[in-house]
């Protein structure tokens, strides 16, 4: 696999959404799914999203890379430095992508970015109830459950987990 985290830029964004589709796994409400799940790429609420995620403070988005290709998203969100804590979140284009481990190896870096670079103690990541992959995958890479509340799973990897799991 060659997945890589590259900075995500107004350009890269748009070729994320030119052709994404929702997973009905990441929708608490399925009602809410049904609705939405007709995705439509929409150029100006590309940018206005791109604009919003520029602004606001104390996160980082980078755009998951496959031989040069968008396939995906992920952020460090919250990034708090006397905590040193941060989430971690991630979103990949469409099912062509997905159970391949290209998201499992965009986590791997996005944390030892998150550990290595930032001096990050503990990385925070939720996960809805039904969404088993991406529980799955943060189990996997030593994330241990805190607790659950209102269907969603709150999970924590501390840097020692890390090590261990590396």
């Amino acid at each position: 696999m060659c997945i890589e985290l590259q900075p995500m830029t107004r350009e890269r964004m748009h070729e994320l959404y030119r052709d994404f589709s929702f997973d009905s796994d990441i929708f608490m409400d399925v009602a809410l799914y049904e609705k939405n799940k007709e995705y439509k790429y929409d150029a100006q609420k590309v940018d206005l999203l791109f604009d919003m995620r520029n602004k606001e403070e104390g996160s980082i988005a980078f755009a998951v890379m496959l031989h040069n290709k968008v396939i995906g998203e992920i952020g460090l969100r919250h990034i708090d430095a006397d905590k040193k804590e941060c989430e971690l979140s991630i979103h990949l284009q469409n099912d062509s992508v997905k159970n391949k481990g290209y998201g499992t190896q965009a986590e791997q870096l996005a944390i030892m970015y998150a550990f290595d670079c930032l001096g990050m103690e503990h990385i925070l990541a939720d996960s809805i109830t039904k969404n088993i992959r991406s529980q799955h995958v943060l189990k996997k890479l030593g994330f241990v459950l805190q607790y659950e509340k209102d269907e969603v799973e709150h999970y924590c990897l501390n840097r020692e987990e890390w090590n261990t799991v590396c």
